[in-house]
């Protein structure tokens, strides 16, 4: 078998990945097995080990990480961070090549999208915002959904990014829109959730088999892609965080005010923002969002 280099192979740009939590190590992981050299940051040095591990460059700081990168990937948890990270003689604007690429993944208000486009158009950066949906697993398999805000020719341009992350790709719109498709998202998945957990303790407290019955509704029109990854964990009460609640909780803020801001009602969702923000209130956040069960049953008289 030859040895030599395929020179018709366009070579795969540089990446630096910039916050390694649950979504970002498999994320980043999928790209160094998919060929590309990832350089990563984040503050834990056990994640840096594990990138390491994978056949990634672990760098001590944002400046060292961005440095020599030809695309930027952000995946942290909400505005301030992104904020935190981008902003300042430390961090990616100041840091990064002009014309190269920042892709932000995380789950954050569209404004902050927007004004992030504009601050980094001052730089010769262009950006996208790529929020995405699938969960853990959906990140671990490289199934996500990625719902992309920005221009068409950076979209096309970090194709092949995004197809050794997920399966679903879909460019909505200018800057910002992605965030909007994923607010939407949050507010689908946090009323489904709260359905699907109502109809567990109804079921349960009818004398149902439970297994039996979510086995016959994930076949009907009840079925759902929340009630299959996600009924494993109403049957073992299994609430190892996927998504955590103060992650959906911090999503269901950002729907909500950007719902406000637009003139669009939300009575079902608001009700289940105000769900999740109680969850969280007992204590419950580091929970995967799964665990609005928890809420139902309470509220039904179970000692949870």
């Amino acid at each position: 078998m030859s040895t030599v280099a395929d020179s018709s192979r366009p070579a795969r740009p540089a990446i630096a990945w910039i916050g390694l939590g649950i979504m970002g190590s498999p994320m980043s992981e999928n790209l160094i097995k998919a060929g590309y050299d990832v350089t990563g940051y984040t503050l834990e040095q056990a994640k840096l080990d594990r990138l390491a591990a994978a056949g990634g460059r672990a760098a001590g700081s944002i400046a060292e990480a961005v440095r020599d990168a030809d695309v930027v990937i952000t995946m942290v948890p909400a505005s301030p961070q992104v904020e935190a990270i981008a902003y300042g003689p430390d961090g990616i604007l100041e840091n990064a090549r002009p014309g190269s690429l920042l892709i932000d993944m995380s789950s954050i208000t569209p404004q902050t999208s927007v004004d992030l486009a504009a601050a980094a158009k001052d730089k010769g950066i262009r950006v996208l915002d790529a929020p995405v949906s699938g969960g853990e697993a959906g990140a671990v398999e490289a199934v996500l959904s990625i719902m992309v805000g920005g221009e068409q020719a950076d979209f096309e341009q970090a194709r092949p990014v995004f197809e050794a992350l997920g399966k679903t790709i879909v460019r909505c719109g200018p800057h910002g829109s992605g965030q909007t498709v994923k607010a939407a998202n949050q507010l689908i998945v946090a009323v489904n959730i709260q359905a699907c957990a109502e109809a567990v303790v109804f079921l349960e407290k009818s004398g149902v088999d439970l297994e039996a019955a979510l086995d016959v509704l994930s076949g009907g029109l009840a079925g759902s892609t929340v009630l299959t990854r996600k009924k494993a964990n109403f049957l073992d009460r299994d609430f190892k965080p996927g998504f955590r609640i103060d992650l959906h909780h911090k999503d269901m803020g950002i729907v909500t005010d950007a719902a406000r801001t637009v003139g669009a009602a939300l009575p079902v969702g608001a009700v289940v923002a105000q769900l999740v923000a109680s969850l969280r209130a007992q204590g419950d956040g580091g929970l995967d969002h799964s665990a609005l069960l928890r809420a139902v049953e309470r509220l039904s008289g179970a000692q949870v």
